[in-house]
């Protein structure tokens, strides 16, 4: 491993190298003296419209595009009115919404209940087919506008994340915006010119190579988002991240994201570019078969066996020399920032000689082999492999693409894998639960029926305190009966140029409207 007071001068030097193969001489538009901040992104986006993606990089640009009722305060990770004004939950199936004056369109249409109404029954419609439209109408019986700014909304049932899917799911659309010129509706309609109702709007669009978007003067007073201090951004596909690097470094490029911690670490010691790092709401972990699924004489039915497993485990190592950044070690089924993650459960430090002593008390003093699925991150899963190994437990690692490690699961013929999780950005330990807790998931292989009752039960309460009452009962079974391995939450890293000031959100979601450019220097 490279000691950063000793390779500083030879990673600048390749860093001004790959600048030179790389990109040669090019004009550079990006920067402060243009205002115009060039953001690298690594997929291509293929529509501007949220409603009909969960691509993470259209999401980003949508927070600039678009505003919903509600949002997420990126430091506190509470949800705030945005175009909202202010909200009543009436009773545990009503909830009454006071839009905020002032809101437009980027056409320079005023947005009203009207406006509200339209997204919500297209958005809830079937026949529209949108991204989310059937988690929100799971829960959202209808919508109603009872007077020129207010609405109403008549839930199926109590449900705690209707605010959040509010803040994530919904972005605001003009009444008519899906009409297409034959009267007819027309899903493209907002794909490839957006009329939003965010801070900034789109003036170009280039499917799957760039979204030119400036700063809408427009925009409301006393947003949340506040005013922001950018005028121009420009998403640019770069899929290539050493060119991504290199044009980082050369000055065509401002911002960039998703990038491996050493990678980061090495550019930000260079000096060219500044690296940030903090906290996302992804974490990884290892479900364990111990409801036999795969076999009543699958060692893994043994809680000594689950539990040894833990302890052989080194995540602090796996944590500090592989993950790195602000990743931390969980030892809860969720991520700490979220809200009813019970923190005070059955806790597994690193303790081979204890897994030793379990694994013959439970009948296996000379290990066992067992089949490990996975499908990323083959260094940590080879890692874990080797911890196994050094208390006997063999794993004999399969690596396949994710749908292969569906199909196998719903067969149950996976005993355990290598997962990760990142609850759509979403600060409520509810995203995890429903997906890995449920009796009905083929991602729960306890099938524990208590576990299962508490989860559901969080789900359909609004009462925050007996939320985490029925949270914190589950988190405490799973962990003490070792059904998962829990491993550890991710960091997200940025590489920015030394010219821009980026605060870094808590759950990892790019907010870029916050971003602003570093007073010169007086000279």
């Amino acid at each position: 491993m490279m000691r950063r007071g000793e390779t500083r001068g030879r990673v600048r030097a390749a860093i001004v190298a790959a600048c030179l193969t790389i990109i040669g001489v090019q004009p550079v538009f990006a920067g402060r003296a243009n205002d115009t901040l060039v953001v690298a992104i690594e997929g291509e986006i293929p529509t501007l419209d949220h409603l009909y993606t969960t691509a993470r990089d259209t999401i980003v640009v949508s927070e600039l595009t678009d505003d919903g009722l509600f949002y997420v305060d990126p430091d506190t990770l509470a949800y705030v009115p945005l175009v909202a004004e202010s909200y009543v939950q009436v009773d545990d199936k009503t909830i009454d919404v006071t839009i905020r004056p002032g809101v437009r369109f980027h056409d320079g249409s005023p947005l009203t209940a009207d406006d509200v109404v339209y997204t919500y029954n297209w958005v809830i419609d079937p026949a529209t087919n949108t991204n989310r439209g059937r988690l929100i109408a799971n829960w959202l019986g209808s919508v109603e506008r009872t007077g020129p700014m207010t609405v109403r909304f008549r839930l199926k049932h109590p449900y705690p994340l209707a605010i959040r899917d509010m803040a994530f799911s919904v972005q605001l659309r003009k009444v008519g915006s899906y009409q297409g010129a034959d009267g007819k509706p027309n899903p493209n309609a907002e794909s490839l010119s957006l009329n939003g109702a965010g801070p900034y709007k789109v003036i170009d669009f280039q499917p799957g190579k760039s979204v030119t978007l400036e700063r809408f003067d427009d925009y409301y007073a006393g947003s949340p988002k506040g005013r922001p201090a950018i005028k121009t951004m420009i998403f640019r596909t770069i899929p290539d991240l050493s060119t991504q690097q290199a044009e980082l470094v050369s000055g065509t490029v401002d911002w960039m994201y998703n990038v491996p911690a050493d990678v980061a670490a090495n550019i930000g010691a260079t000096g060219y570019a500044v690296h940030l790092t903090g906290p996302t709401l992804r974490v990884n972990f290892i479900p364990l078969d111990a409801a036999g699924l795969t076999g009543a004489d699958n060692p893994l039915t043994k809680l000594d066996v689950r539990r040894a497993m833990i302890h052989a485990i080194n995540r602090q190592a796996i944590v500090k020399y592989l993950v790195q950044g602000d990743a931390e070690v969980i030892d809860s089924a969720c991520h700490p920032l979220q809200f009813g993650c019970e923190q005070d459960v059955h806790k597994y430090p690193y303790d081979p000689a204890e897994a030793r002593r379990l694994l013959a008390k439970a009948g296996y003093p000379d290990g066992f082999e067992f089949e490990l699925w996975s499908y990323r991150e083959r260094q940590v899963a080879e890692a874990i492999a080797a911890d196994l190994a050094k208390v006997g437990i063999r794993a004999k690692l399969r690596f396949v693409t994710l749908t292969t490690l569906n199909q196998a699961r719903k067969k149950h013929r996976v005993p355990a894998f290598f997962a990760s999780w990142e609850s759509g950005s979403t600060a409520d330990t509810a995203t995890i639960a429903e997906t890995h807790w449920s009796l009905k998931s083929d991602r729960n292989l306890s099938n524990d029926a208590f576990v299962a009752r508490n989860m559901e039960a969080a789900a359909k309460t609004i009462d925050p305190e007996e939320r985490k009452r029925l949270y914190s009962e589950a988190l405490r079974r799973i962990a003490d009966q070792a059904y998962w391995i829990p491993l550890y939450t991710y960091s997200q890293n940025y590489l920015v140029s030394k010219d821009l000031v980026y605060p870094v959100p808590k759950d990892g979601l790019p907010r870029l409207f916050r971003a602003h450019w570093r007073a010169a220097k007086a000279s």
